[in-house]
């Protein structure tokens, strides 16, 4: 997909069209592939810092908001449409997601317990408030972060260096924004570049749909959290507590299961499968030709 602007105006029509002037280059900056992708980073963002912790629904609310604002940056600023958020199919989108995001999780886990990593005991909280409050929390995080990651970053490094760049920098970026949670280390940032980073990644080059890469972010996040296990180093109220026994490269350690060899491997098999997917629906694009 060219950078240069679909609207249904005449050459030298608008008040941006002025090739020579502040505004013209102003413009076209950032209706380019990194300007649109840092307006809306900027967008969402400060949306997300504002919504992300708040009480009750307030994180829920804050995803909504923030999908409004990702299709006013699409709209007016890259001036391209917005399929990947279309609300046709999206219920059906975030069920396919959900189901491979709760597979990936509860295998993981019970492979875990099974080789005596994990034992788990029920928590006693009350479990309408923990349930309600998990689903509010990552219901927010997973929309807000694929918006930023696979919504813009993905896409307008894709207009630019092709599908498999975009991912592989992504994913990379991924990793290294989870330094700052608690029992961060290097090989977390790895661990969270390859299963997030690049399953993520090769999830929307499959399917091109916001929908199904939050709905997998979301049961993954979510099922972590009522099993009581830390999710990337945060240890909110779940239904169960979980108590770790061995090498913690297989349990995870402090930092949770994302750590854990046992997904590392799992999502590798899972990201392979989702990038023959993608590139056998033609979901793949090629690096962008110069001049193009």
């Amino acid at each position: 997909m060219g950078t240069t602007s679909t609207a249904p105006h005449g050459a030298g029509s608008g008040p941006g069209d002025e090739g020579d002037g502040r505004g013209g280059r102003f413009g076209r900056i950032v209706r380019s592939p990194l300007g649109w992708m840092l307006t809306g980073m900027v967008g969402v963002g400060l949306v997300s810092g504002l919504t992300a912790t708040g009480p009750g629904p307030v994180p829920a609310l804050g995803a909504a908001a923030a999908v409004a604002v990702y299709w006013a940056v699409m709209r007016f600023v890259a001036r391209r449409p917005t399929p990947e958020i279309a609300r046709r199919g999206a219920g059906r989108e975030v069920l396919l997601g959900g189901g491979i995001g709760l597979g990936f999780i509860l295998v993981s886990a019970l492979l875990i317990t099974a080789l005596g990593g994990y034992s788990f005991s029920w928590a006693g909280n009350g479990f309408v408030s923990v349930v309600w409050s998990a689903v509010m929390v990552q219901i927010g995080a997973a929309v807000t972060e694929e918006l930023l990651f696979r919504g813009l970053a993905l896409q307008a490094l894709e207009q630019l260096w092709g599908s498999r760049a975009a991912v592989a920098i992504t994913g990379l970026f991924f990793g290294v924004a989870h330094l700052g949670a608690p029992e961060a280390s290097g090989w977390s940032a790895v661990a969270i570049a390859l299963e997030a980073g690049a399953m993520l990644g090769a999830a929307f080059l499959w399917r091109r749909n916001i929908w199904f890469v939050a709905g997998l972010h979301f049961a993954w996040n979510t099922v972590e959290q009522l099993l009581g296990i830390p999710v990337s180093g945060h240890t909110p109220e779940g239904l169960y507590t979980v108590d770790v026994h061995g090498s913690a490269l297989l349990t995870g350690g402090g930092f949770g299961l994302e750590t854990s060899i046992v997904p590392v491997v799992i999502s590798v098999l899972i990201t392979v499968s989702m990038a023959v997917l993608a590139h056998r629906s033609g979901g793949l694009r090629p690096r962008r030709r110069a001049g193009h």
